[in-house]
């Protein structure tokens, strides 16, 4: 693959632990990179998706908040996302997407994933509060679809962000299931249950181009929903 990175079955790991603020595991602006069933484990801000185009299949997420991050066009397909348990008085943000214009074309998208709390969170669930994202920019773009969603979710399902607008942002689900999957008391400012057609406009074949490199990279994808 001309202009790109590929990673299999490689572990990133921050061991600065839950009390050290940011702690990154890996961070990533490569034009194009791919990553199959690796692990990336941390506490804060474990994944920074920078920029490019990236594709992650089969990999294993480990944080508390903002632990997916960044401004790149980021797909995570049958991908596991755990939870951990943060600092005490903290709350998780699984994504923390950094889209600044209208004009940008980044996202993050979670798609066939599964979502739920790592063992050390399990105890806490009455306690702790996960979100499914916060916006880090105005334009922040996210969207879960096809995914499980533990009851770590809570109802309300995305968090402000003070200090930036809500009346931008795109935040999305589609077809996901499970006890967290719940639409009913979402956020009012932003939360959006979308069709089958708007779901496609995020799959790897639409989204990341896929078609057009995943395929050179030996990695399993699916190109559509």
């Amino acid at each position: 693959m001309a202009d790109g990175f590929v990673a299999k079955e490689v572990t990133f790991e921050n061991t600065a632990g839950v009390n050290m603020n940011q702690s990154v595991a890996m961070a990533n602006e490569g034009k194009y990179s791919a990553f199959y069933k690796c692990r990336f484990s941390g506490y804060q801000d474990t994944l920074y998706v920078k920029k490019g185009i990236q594709f992650f299949r089969e990999c294993i997420i480990y944080g508390t908040v903002d632990f997916i991050f960044g401004d790149a066009s980021a797909l995570f397909q049958n991908c596991s996302v755990y939870a951990r348990r943060p600092r005490q008085g903290q709350s998780n943000t699984i994504t923390a997407q950094k889209r600044e214009s209208v004009k940008d074309v980044s996202g993050i998208v979670l798609q066939n994933c599964t979502i739920d709390a790592a063992p050390d969170l399990q105890p806490m669930l009455n306690v702790v509060r996960t979100y499914l994202g916060r916006p880090w920019r105005n334009y922040s773009t996210t969207v879960i679809m096809q995914s499980y969603l533990g009851e770590l979710i809570d109802p309300s399902g995305w968090l402000e962000w003070p200090g930036h607008s809500l009346d931008k942002l795109y935040y999305a689900e589609n077809a996901n299931d499970g006890p967290g999957a719940n639409t009913s008391h979402r956020v009012g400012w932003t939360h959006r249950n979308i069709s089958y057609t708007d779901a496609k406009k995020f799959t790897a074949r639409a989204f990341l181009n896929g078609s057009e490199w995943i395929p050179s990279t030996g990695i399993p994808c699916n190109l559509d929903l």
